[in-house]
């Protein structure tokens, strides 16, 4: 919209103004030629266009526009580059004085003092009266009208940019005056704090951060960044991540903009924000082994598909790990990847979780409704881990859904149409579960288009030793440690141990041997009890290829070990120990330097 359409009515009435004090017509356009005001019969054509709306053109208006000057036609009738003299209501143009309106050195528009008798022509003719002056000071004050609508849409537009980068952050805001009284603050602020902006604007921040730092920013002049602040008071307890900045006129403080934070979401957001970096490939998942290699080809080829998937597997074998480097190596790589444990959330949670809800939904919903998990993975992934977990009734919906790629939220009748790749993980038997009627046939066949299946540790012992030193290296890192590796003994003992919580388990017990290490190798002091056990289920020396002196060694080392242990606390430990084991004192001496035991 050109600047004198933005001042219309000011244009009209400016326009009036000279018909009545002058005693011409008047014509005012714009810029493209169109008539924006006007008196007689330029008042009922405006809207339209003058000279056809060709600003290229030779006629009056068009060159006024292109060369910037006052242009005064004495004799309309006998111009050929006048224009048109004469309307469709009868009325001939005499003469005209005609003038730019300019707003700094941008012509916005033309005015114009039109006789359409011989008395208006005397008028303008009149050298006395000085008409050309008095329509260019007429242009002037239009322009000083445009400019300053030009100055206030910029304030306006600066203002609302303002207001609108206010209220989509995710922190409140106050701006609290040099008193240290509240003048502004966003949406976030109220709801931080439960409140309207009405009972927020004009009160003291005493009122809702009683004691806050930042009456000391309006003294000193200096801000602070993301300090943890509590405040109590009767409307409640609140524990915030607080930075104050002041703002200034001249050189004194004006005032102060305080930003604030819960404390609980600000860890949720650096938590979310953690979580998204872990971008995992197939290269993040360790091993050599047949079996994982042969489960990373699967999956990978997986990946170029859109099917869904089910991924089986024991507890702790890298479900998910495999879920994400699926995400990523797919075409929805740049799409969310949005996990739902379904065995984590309570049964009457799960649904409203997984398709959200409208506001009022049930008692103590939202009061603004929630998204749910398969709108935010949208354009992505949504992995379902332990879907084995999931009650029979929301196992209708889902196959509903995974049919459709459609639903309603809970409370809602609205259709929701999706665009999300599911993949699913269990560690139970989902076949015997169907049998036992606790699973639904046909959403097993839904989700296990593409079954892939993780094998357990055990059955990849060969991955173990490289695992071993992955994790030592992590946790070397993570506890500023320089451990070189593992004793013969220990790696022995993580090789042959049958890992029933699979690589969860080996990590816990490589972070717990960190922990526990004195010297520069985990020893088989540092090794967690439960590894030591001689249980058939856990150690298969039997089934080692080390030589029977080796074995025996380790087992002297491993009894040897666990009599020390049982008598720590006692003050003649080794005594006690060498008694047990029908040894002199000098012998045990001799197999614990032998042994390397500690």
């Amino acid at each position: 919209m050109s600047l004198l359409k933005e001042i219309a009515p000011s244009v009209q009435q400016v326009a009036e103004a000279i018909a009545i004090a002058v005693g011409v017509e008047v014509e005012i356009v714009d810029n493209q030629l169109t008539i924006v005001g006007g008196t007689s019969v330029y008042a009922q054509r405006i809207g339209e266009k003058e000279e056809a709306g060709e600003i290229d053109g030779n006629y009056l208006y068009a060159r006024v526009l292109r060369t910037g000057m006052t242009m005064n036609i004495a004799d309309a009738q006998s111009d050929q580059n006048y224009g048109t003299s004469v309307d469709a209501f009868g009325s001939y143009e005499l003469a005209e004085i005609c003038t730019p309106i300019k707003v700094s050195d941008q012509i916005i528009g033309i005015i114009g003092l039109v006789a359409l008798n011989e008395k208006q022509r005397a008028i303008l003719l009149d050298k006395n009266r000085s008409m050309v002056s008095f329509v260019e000071k007429m242009a002037d004050l239009l322009g000083a009208k445009a400019m300053q609508k030009k100055a206030l849409n910029h304030v306006e537009l600066s203002m609302s940019e303002m207001a609108t980068v206010l209220e989509t952050t995710h922190e409140g805001i106050f701006a609290i005056d040099s008193r240290g009284y509240i003048r502004h603050c966003n949406s976030m602020a109220e709801e931080l704090f439960k409140t309207t902006k009405n009972d927020i604007v004009g009160s003291h921040i005493s009122k809702f951060m009683r004691g806050t730092p930042a009456l000391e920013v309006l003294r000193s002049g200096t801000g602070y960044t993301e300090n943890e602040e509590v405040y109590n008071s009767e409307r409640g307890s609140y524990h915030f991540i607080v930075t104050a900045k002041p703002y200034f006129s001249e050189r004194d403080v004006a005032g102060v903009v305080i930003s604030f934070r819960d404390i609980e979401e600000a860890q949720k957001l650096v938590y979310n924000i953690n979580t998204r970096a872990l971008k995992y490939t197939f290269d993040d998942i360790m091993g050599e082994s047949e079996a994982i290699r042969r489960a990373k080809n699967q999956a990978l080829l997986t990946a170029r598909g859109n099917s869904t998937v089910l991924i089986t597997g024991e507890s702790g074998t890298g479900k998910e790990m495999f879920a994400k480097a699926i995400h990523y190596s797919s075409s929805r790589a740049k799409g969310p990847f949005v996990t739902v444990n379904c065995g984590a959330i309570p049964e009457n949670l799960l649904e409203s979780e997984l398709f959200g809800y409208e506001k009022g939904a049930f008692t103590g919903a939202n009061e603004k409704g929630k998204f749910g998990k398969f709108e935010l993975a949208n354009g992505g992934t949504i992995f379902l881990d332990e879907i084995g977990d999931m009650p029979l009734h929301l196992q209708v919906k889902l196959l509903h859904v995974l049919q459709n790629m459609r639903f309603e939220r809970v409370g809602g009748n609205k259709v929701i149409i999706v665009d999300v790749r599911v993949v699913a993980a269990t560690n139970k038997d989902l076949e015997t579960m169907i049998k036992d009627g606790t699973f639904r046939e046909d959403l097993y066949y839904r989700l296990s288009v593409i079954p892939l299946t993780i094998p357990p540790l055990r059955g990849r012992r060969t991955d173990i030793k490289p695992l071993m030193y992955h994790f030592l290296n992590k946790y070397n890192t993570f506890m500023n440690k320089k451990i070189i590796g593992f004793t013969e003994e220990v790696e022995y003992i993580y090789e042959a141990y049958d890992w029933p919580g699979n690589v969860r388990e080996l990590e816990n017990a490589i972070e717990y041997g960190t922990n526990m290490a004195f010297g520069d190798k985990i020893g088989i002091d540092a090794i967690p009890s439960r590894l030591l056990k001689n249980d058939a289920n856990t150690i298969h020396i039997e089934e080692s290829d080390l030589p029977l002196s080796e074995q025996v060694k380790f087992y002297e080392k491993e009894i040897i070990t666990r009599k020390l242990k049982k008598y720590s606390g006692s003050s003649n430990a080794k005594d006690l120990v060498a008694k047990d084991l029908g040894l002199s004192r000098a012998t045990l001496y001799r197999k614990l330097s032998e042994l390397d035991i500690n």
